[in-house]
């Protein structure tokens, strides 16, 4: 691994988090009733690929009870699915609805015109690449995690 390829990230991350970061939300203050903390929750969901709750438990440093209240009140608010995993009924599965996925858009701690302000400066192919190498590091942080 080149140690210039670490550097670099190091340095463009910072750059594109101070240029799009908005102040943390308090659930009250947005119509989605989301706070940043259930905002970094639904971060680590996918409409697509499930997430084991052990996983995400684990991985976020609480107790699976603490981590099922707040997958309850995100549930009743239709930001997630939880389903038990075929094969293992003592597991549960968990996606991100689209409902989620605006409402984590809504309590990104990036501010959507300042991203969009930001691609705009990109011409389209530059901006397909972009995204698509922040896909492929967000990928391999998943993995990293241990969390699929």
């Amino acid at each position: 691994m080149e140690p210039r390829l670490v550097r670099d990230v190091q340095r463009y991350y910072p750059r594109i988090y101070l240029a799009c970061h908005v102040d943390h939300v308090r659930a009250r203050s947005t119509p989605y009733r989301v706070s940043s903390k259930d905002s970094a929750l639904l971060s680590h969901l996918d409409t697509r690929e499930p997430v084991r709750a052990g996983q995400l438990a684990r991985h976020l440093g609480v107790v699976p009870s603490t981590l099922s209240e707040a997958l309850k009140r995100l549930e009743r608010l239709g930001y997630l699915l939880r389903t038990r995993r075929i094969g293992d009924r003592r597991s549960v599965e968990l996606r991100l609805t689209e409902a989620g996925a605006e409402a984590l858009a809504a309590g990104s701690v990036l501010d959507a015109r300042r991203v969009q302000r930001l691609l705009s400066r990109l011409r389209p192919e530059e901006r397909r690449h972009a995204v698509a190498g922040l896909a492929l590091l967000a990928k391999a942080a998943r993995a990293m995690e241990g969390v699929r």
